[in-house]
């Protein structure tokens, strides 16, 4: 393997710690988000109780419980491999920094494209939520 392609298919620890970083801080603030998301549909509830609305509230509920569970697949898997790295640092410490690993590309689309269909929800649950505000 050449080292141009060793290099994009590889990375040093600290890069792959930082984009976990990232990653996990992301994670959590969008769960936090749905249950403001979630706060928001009751109130809307609360305001228009007719079939319509029941069925769109459904779809979103139904939604935001799939999301909590790909961010918790996703927060395992970004975690187990943040542990891979860590046992590799006590286990062979000297020149972890100068070392490349395999890039966690797998992961990296995992998280994209779930924050690519993150945010297309939350700008259907939006323009939804403004109609019946």
């Amino acid at each position: 393997m050449s080292t141009a392609t060793q290099a994009a298919t590889h990375k040093h620890v600290g890069e792959l710690h930082f984009e976990h970083l990232l990653w996990l801080n992301a994670l959590r603030f969008y769960k936090d988000e749905i249950g403001i998301f979630e706060r928001r549909m009751e109130e809307i509830v609360r305001r228009n109780s007719g079939q319509e609305v029941m069925a769109q509230l459904e779809h979103f509920q139904n939604q935001y419980i799939r999301e909590r569970e790909v961010i918790d697949e996703l927060r395992h898997d970004i975690k187990e491999h943040e542990n891979f790295l860590e046992k590799e640092s006590k286990e062979r410490p000297v020149a972890l920094e100068h070392r490349l690993y395999k890039d966690h590309a797998g992961l990296r689309d995992r998280y994209e494209t779930f924050e690519k269909l993150y945010r297309e929800l939350k700008y259907e649950f939006y323009h939804w939520a403004a109609k019946w505000m």
